[in-house]
């Protein structure tokens, strides 16, 4: 139902885009964009919990920083992820 509604729209505003594959390299070019933007807000969350962390608890500053680095790795992946596929949707 969703998906009918944000197609109608976008045959609103785009009334010369008349072929679907148009429209999927859009959203692919959207959804990539929006996957690298929530990566880099994840991320920086993750960053700011980190430091308020360790200000609170420097002696566990080394278990902290290990456990930002991981997650911030697994954040990063599943983005990378994510504008792959966005990125083959606006060339397939």
């Amino acid at each position: 139902m969703l998906l009918s509604v944000l197609l109608d729209a976008a045959s609103n505003v785009l009334p010369a885009v008349t072929d679907l594959s148009a429209l999927a390299k859009i959203g692919g070019a959207i959804g990539a964009g929006l996957a690298a933007i929530g990566a880099g807000i994840g991320i920086g969350s993750i960053g700011k919990s980190a430091v308020d962390a360790i200000a609170r608890q420097p002696e566990a500053g080394g278990d902290i920083r290990t456990s930002m680095i991981l997650t911030a790795a697994f954040v990063e992946g599943v983005a990378l992820f994510a504008v792959v596929v966005g990125l083959l949707a606006v060339v397939m």
